[in-house]
């Protein structure tokens, strides 16, 4: 059995200079294209769910499939991981039900909704930290509020989002906030606010320093260069997928995410977690278009869904290669959870936050 901590992964990627990438799931099918993707090229794998994602599959499901995947794939290392979680007690639950990692999303107060104070967001991570911590799991927190800075908002994704308009200073990690947070708060990695959003339409153009602000990510990693950084709402959003898509009946508008090139840009500076959603949907959603326009009287599922599964593992495939994750799932030994336990009683995992002043210009 290989079920992993974040941890333990992120360590291993910040030691061989990777990252994984996370993949969203919601159904048997997403899962099995990430973990055969995976053992193609020897990488390990960070599969998460949403709180809409459980609410729509049950935990009881979700647990058993993940469980299933496992066993199935025991070579290849998995961390079950929350993605924004919005309180203690999501958080609780979802380690309950076998995540080995969870998000405190403590930039949004528990509506998922309404941006919260900075205050706020550290005694609710902490809290988080130390319920995690005990047993072992991993704690991923957030500072800045993930949007636009194109247009000052952010992007509901599953009914998770901040809404109305921020101030542009929200929506950029301060660096110096940052290594306070990261002192105050003891989480194992640091989801950064630059510019990203959720969904498919997360620039207008393609994106430059102005909308797209990676020189955040190298400003913190300087400031942080052992704290393993995340970036949310990296979806590449390909362009030949979104042709498909429209070829056979879809309306998506033109839109730009975010560009491989820059996302490894991001590794170099200590980004060792990529969240990756719209890509997976995009990619199975424009094979089923396809489908139903080519073969008009098709009507067994299957007849969609495994020719979308071979499209989302070639695109998981791609992404563990061109992020660098390709080949490292046998190097790994896992770490059980009660080592980890013991290691953070132990202060063995307290982070290392090195403040350094910034450089003159």
């Amino acid at each position: 059995m290989a079920r992993i901590t974040l941890r333990q992964l992120l360590d291993h990627a910040a030691g061989h200079g990777y990252a994984v990438p996370a993949f969203n799931i919601n159904n048997m099918e997403q899962g099995i294209a990430i973990m055969q993707a995976a053992a193609e090229v020897d990488a390990p794998v960070i599969i998460q769910a949403s709180r809409g994602a459980r609410s729509y599959a049950g935990d009881l499901m979700l647990s058993h499939m993940i469980d299933a995947l496992e066993r199935t794939y025991p070579d290849i290392p998995l961390c079950m991981h929350q993605d924004h979680g919005n309180d203690e007690a999501t958080c609780a639950s979802a380690i309950a039900h076998g995540f080995t990692s969870v998000m405190m999303d403590g930039s949004l107060k528990a509506d998922a909704k309404t941006a919260a104070d900075y205050d706020y967001n550290v005694a609710i991570t902490r809290r988080v930290v130390d319920l995690a911590h005990w047993v072992g799991a991993s704690v991923e927190g957030e500072l800045g509020v993930l949007g636009s800075l194109e247009h000052g908002g952010g992007e509901q994704e599953d009914g998770h989002g901040v809404e109305g308009k921020v101030s542009h200073d929200q929506l950029l990690t301060d660096p110096d906030q940052a290594v306070d947070f990261v002192r105050a708060t003891k989480v194992d990695a640091l989801a950064i606010a630059m510019g990203t959003s959720h969904g498919a339409y997360k620039f207008s153009r393609k994106p430059d320093g102005d909308i797209l602000a990676m020189r955040v990510v190298e400003e913190i990693h300087r400031r942080l260069p052992n704290t393993h950084l995340v970036m949310h709402g990296s979806s590449s959003v390909p362009q030949p997928l979104q042709d498909m898509f429209n070829q056979f009946g879809g309306e998506m508008p033109q839109t730009w995410g975010v560009p491989i090139e820059e996302i490894v840009r991001g590794i170099k500076s200590g980004v060792r977690k990529v969240n990756i959603d719209t890509d997976c949907r995009l990619a199975m959603t424009a094979v089923f278009r396809k489908v139903a326009a080519q073969t008009r009287s098709e009507f067994d599922p299957r007849k969609f869904l495994k020719p979308a599964m071979d499209a989302m593992r070639e695109l998981c495939r791609d992404r563990f290669e061109q992020f660098g994750t390709a080949g490292h799932a046998s190097k790994i030994k896992v770490i059980p959870l009660g080592e980890m336990a013991r290691r953070y009683r132990a202060g063995e995992l307290d982070p290392r936050v090195d403040a350094r002043e910034p450089v003159a210009a």
